[in-house]
């Protein structure tokens, strides 16, 4: 007979192990030496205590379902009730015990995890709503419709929550889309119909204005086309495709009018050629404002340019294209400097490079988490990957932040 602490192997070859409620009968061993038996016994004993090992470090490092944990302990559970090992069974109980209120210690955990989640859905929701229908009242056409169109897929990004509070929040906020679309619509609509009417009103323009240009009378004529003038100023503009074709048929109908009126007034020709003395000296006056240093100081300067321009009257046909070329010239800086600078203080491009910038930032961060989380498991392939990543994505943040400090941001 052999035996060690937790078990033996009597005469006839049956196998013990010791229990706190006495020895129970593991099996028997004929094929060998009763040491052989017991060390065979003790083997399948390890092999338990490792499979419980390996259970406890999935349950404790995995998303291991409790339903999936306590199967498995059940299933352990029948081969260490079943003695068929030699070893410390009660401290495999007890280890088993212990597992099942780890299990039910995470279930209890997840479950007020997932209500932390589905309360901070809601919360989100609501506040995806509360803008939404701030915006719903809104007159910024444009940047409205494309925070509405973000808060649609940050919407869609997040979890559902129970039916009835999904439903009704997704009716808030739908309702929200809705009234602004609809105001949108009809702003646009009556921005149409404007711009059809302007259309209509500079037909009417054009066509006197074309009528009046073979007359001879002409300073009631002139006078007419001044009225005419502010009557085009006061109509609005029409449909773009449209705009530039009336201009140009009414400043032509004008052209020919006062070009017909230039040929009758030769003598006026010397009070042309001091006009157009006097224009050429503005305009090399505007000429000295470029480069433009202090727009808002350039834009008064050439507005008061602007005004004596206009005072001063008609030059020679044939030296207009240049002299006013010249004040062109210096108009066209003035547009592109207030371009750069109302594209520089754009609040919905800054918006969206403050925006791309958190984004960036945020991945920044969870990539460095998820580096320091894959050094500490051990896991240096993945974490080298993430290196990798965390690189391009560094580099992508890098040049987005300094986009946002060209708007002062």
């Amino acid at each position: 007979m052999s035996s060690d602490p937790w078990g033996r192997v009597d005469e006839t070859g049956t196998v013990y192990v010791r229990t706190a409620d006495g020895e129970q009968v593991v099996g028997s061993w004929q094929a060998g030496s009763p040491e052989e038996a017991l060390a065979y016994f003790e083997r399948k004993y390890e092999g338990l205590v490792v499979e419980i090992g390996l259970l406890e470090k999935r349950v404790r490092t995995t998303d291991l379902s409790a339903k999936d944990a306590q199967a498995a302990i059940g299933h352990l559970r029948e081969q260490v009730d079943a003695h068929h090992a030699v070893g410390d069974l009660a401290a495999l109980r007890i280890r088993l015990d212990k597992l099942v209120e780890t299990v039910e210690s995470r279930r209890e955990e997840r479950k007020a995890q997932r209500a932390r989640q589905a309360d901070d859905a809601r919360h989100a929701k609501e506040a995806l709503v509360t803008e939404a229908e701030e915006l719903a009242a809104s007159d910024q056409w444009r940047a409205a419709g494309e925070r509405l169109r973000a808060l649609v897929d940050t919407w869609k990004g997040l979890p559902r929550l129970d039916r009835k509070s999904d439903d009704e929040l997704w009716h808030r906020f739908s309702h929200a889309r809705s009234a602004f679309s609809k105001r949108r619509k009809a702003h646009f609509a009556q921005l149409d119909a404007q711009r059809e009417e302007a259309r209509k009103a500079k037909e009417r323009l054009v066509a006197e204005a074309e009528a009046l240009s073979d007359s001879t009378d002409w300073g009631a004529t002139a006078a007419r086309y001044r009225e005419l003038m502010a009557e085009w100023k006061a109509a609005g503009r029409a449909q773009r495709e449209h705009e530039d074709d009336l201009w140009n048929r009414f400043r032509g109908a004008q052209d020919v009018f006062f070009a017909a009126r230039g040929s009758v007034f030769a003598e006026r020709d010397a009070e042309q050629a001091e006009n157009l003395k006097l224009k050429e000296e503005l305009a090399e006056e505007a000429e000295k404002l470029l480069p433009i240093g202090d727009l808002k100081a350039a834009r008064a300067a050439f507005r008061s340019i602007n005004e004596r321009w206009e005072a001063i009257g008609h030059v020679p046909r044939d030296a207009r294209p240049r002299v006013e070329g010249r004040m062109h010239t210096v108009e066209r800086a003035l547009q592109e400097a207030e371009e750069t600078e109302w594209r520089r203080t754009n609040p919905e491009a800054r918006a969206r490079a403050a925006g791309l910038t958190g984004q960036l930032q945020a991945a920044v961060d969870k990539l460095r988490g998820q580096i320091e989380q894959a050094r500490a498991q051990g896991n240096t392939g993945r974490a080298d990957k993430l290196e990798r990543e965390l690189e391009g994505r560094q580099a992508l943040l890098d040049q987005a932040l300094k986009g946002l400090q060209e708007f002062g941001g």
